[in-house]
């Protein structure tokens, strides 16, 4: 089922475009909006077998804890 919050929105600003125009412009959006989701796809990042099975030598830094008494 469409969500009515996801559907696309068309408004005219301005002058009074006819249902015909208003139908041409929804196909071609449309067929444009189709064509770049096809081929949007995200890379899926290749893990090698060392990253797969190797844990991290130490957790990342804490940036935001000041280190002894050189915090200022």
């Amino acid at each position: 089922m469409i969500d009515p919050e996801e559907t696309p929105r068309v408004r005219v600003i301005r002058g009074t475009p006819s249902e015909e125009e208003l139908a041409a412009l929804i196909a071609v959006v449309s067929d444009a909006y189709v064509r770049e989701t096809a081929e949007a796809v995200a890379d899926v990042p290749e893990v090698s077998v060392w990253e797969r099975t190797q844990r991290g030598l130490r957790r990342p830094l804490r940036r935001d804890i000041p280190w002894g008494r050189f915090s200022g």
